[in-house]
């Protein structure tokens, strides 16, 4: 975006909207307009109010889309919402509720795919190694005990034949290495893609969830899974796909084990709440309702 000027921005809006040439070019200007008043001083900026748009049409014109690309060429959240019931009711009640959390929920998935790409290499590692651990396992270790004692005790007396064993488990181990070794450039060559495999992944929905949906608790606002995921022991289930496919699953999940959700969702609110605050600086002051008036910026 910064070095996209308004020329640059239409092009972009081309891309994917075919028509509305004077529309394209009113929000470009007045997009990259915001972007330089953002570099001036802060004492400078005061002097400096940005215009809002209205985008007015009739249904079917590309005016929600232009407005959901400007949006993700910025990398700001962006919802769709009917507003119409608002002139009956006011700016009150659940329906406003709803539209903050779903603002909140765009938000994390933008914070949420930022940080999933600083981890995408470290989870790409551990997707192949799983991978590697389907296709050629390492057997597991299991010492026999003779003497039903040493079992309890874990006593180690290292007879011959024992030694012999270790010698045979260590060969096998050093074998699987070597197979393992030469099946890993095909596997990052893109070689074996096709190759079925079966994977063990997290299942998203428990019972308990599943329950509680059919009572029309999303209706209140309350989210079982949100509440219960975490309390609930985690149930598995295997899948036969292709090592594209599980790729791609494997990588969302190793992923997710490596960010902190915590620092993840904070991140999002701070980035609502800021442009919360941008907007009550260029407005007049809007009090409790800052975050509600975001919405109409958006």
């Amino acid at each position: 975006m910064e070095d996209l000027t308004p020329k640059q921005i239409v092009q972009e809006l081309d891309k994917y909207i075919i028509g509305q040439r004077d529309a394209k070019k009113s929000v470009a200007v007045a997009l990259r307009n915001r972007y330089r008043r953002k570099k001036l001083p802060a004492e400078l900026q005061d002097e400096i109010i940005p215009k809002n748009i209205i985008l007015i049409g009739p249904t079917g014109v590309g005016k929600t889309e232009i407005a959901r690309r400007l949006a993700k060429l910025v990398n700001a959240p962006f919802v769709k919402v009917e507003a119409t019931k608002f002139t009956e009711v006011g700016y009150v009640g659940r329906d406003v509720e709803m539209m903050i959390r779903d603002l909140m929920e765009t938000s994390i998935r933008i914070v949420k795919s930022e940080k999933m790409k600083s981890v995408e290499d470290k989870a790409e590692e551990m997707v192949e190694e799983r991978i590697l651990n389907i296709l050629i396992p390492f057997p597991s270790r299991q010492r026999n005990y003779q003497n039903p004692l040493g079992a309890l005790f874990q006593t180690t007396f290292n007879t011959q034949e024992e030694e012999e064993r270790d010698l045979e488990e260590r060969e096998r181990h050093n074998e699987i290495k070597r197979r393992r070794a030469e099946v890993l450039p095909n596997l990052r060559a893109g070689q074996l893609e096709k190759k079925y495999i079966e994977i063990e992944v997290d299942d998203t929905v428990s019972p308990m969830v599943e329950i509680f949906s059919g009572y029309g608790v999303e209706e209140m606002g309350i989210n079982f899974q949100d509440i219960l995921g975490n309390m609930l022991p985690k149930k598995k289930k295997k899948r036969k796909v292709t090592i594209s496919q599980a790729r791609k699953i494997l990588l969302l999940e190793e992923a997710q084990k490596l960010m902190d959700m915590d620092e993840v969702t904070n991140e999002a609110i701070d980035e609502i709440a800021e442009l919360a605050h941008q907007l009550n600086n260029q407005m007049e002051n809007i009090g409790a309702r800052r975050l509600q008036t975001i919405l109409e910026k958006l």
